[in-house]
């Protein structure tokens, strides 16, 4: 079993969310040198009683390790635990049964995109997303802090092979429904009230062709206003509720 990684989570919310759901992973806190933020002040105290080392540091050290992200004057190192697989989905599908829902996007590149994507499957309660290994955005503190906790609730599972990932799925009794501009069917008369798993693509090419091939049905989001698309993480958001209203009804 390969080690667990560290990387850095930042921002008020992410840290917070890191503390809440996973404290035994934080490594080390570190807070802006003359940092006026009560939320800042009370993060640094909670870690110090979880017995969490915190320093202070100049702001460019922070910015540093933000990766883009806006820091906020606050920073967690973090032992990420070991990425899930598609060797993970026939486990996952299994102990969620006829609850399962997956989210699969094929391909995401834009870190705001997948933050968001998992922010909404997380309040959905989704089983977990998928996504590529290669060509395609991971974990990293943009995402993090764009997800607003939803990467610290919701597993992300990176498939070496994503077509064969989607055939672990429909092993496992999962039907696969692909949202495609051009789908035979309006996403409100798919049945998604059994275990299922919705399939995004790319923000500008959409889904692949083997991915669309492996899917059980395309479907397509009714828009009768003067747009032809939308952005992945509202489609996503679309999709995801739509399951949760049938699963409801």
């Amino acid at each position: 079993m390969s080690q667990d990684s560290t990387s850095w989570i930042v921002g008020i919310n992410p840290v917070d969310g890191a503390l809440a759901n996973d404290p035994g992973r934080v490594r080390e806190l570190r807070v802006e040198r003359g940092a006026r933020n009560p939320r800042v002040a009370e993060l640094a105290a909670r870690a110090r009683q979880l017995g969490i080392a915190v320093s202070e540091c100049a702001r460019d050290q922070l910015e540093r390790v933000s990766d883009g992200a806006r820091h906020q004057g606050v920073a967690a190192q973090y032992a990420a635990p070991e990425a899930l697989g598609e060797h993970d989905l026939a486990r996952l599908a299994a102990a969620a049964g006829a609850a399962a829902l997956f989210l699969v996007l094929d391909g995401v590149t834009d870190p705001h995109n997948l933050g968001a994507c998992l922010r909404s499957a997380a309040a959905a309660n989704a089983t977990a997303v998928i996504v590529p290994r290669d060509r395609a955005v991971g974990m990293t503190p943009v995402v993090r802090r764009a997800s607003a906790g939803g990467a610290d609730r919701v597993p992300l599972v990176a498939a070496t092979n994503l077509a064969r990932a989607l055939r672990t799925l429909k092993d496992a009794g999962v039907w696969l429904t692909g949202l495609d501009g051009e789908g035979d069917s309006d996403l409100y008369a798919v049945d998604l009230t059994g275990p299922c798993a919705l399939v995004l693509g790319s923000e500008g090419e959409g889904l692949r062709r083997l991915t669309r091939e492996t899917c059980d049905f395309l479907a397509r989001i009714p828009m009768p206003g003067a747009m032809e698309s939308l952005n992945v993480s509202v489609s996503a958001g679309i999709a995801l509720f739509e399951a949760l209203r049938q699963r409801r009804g």
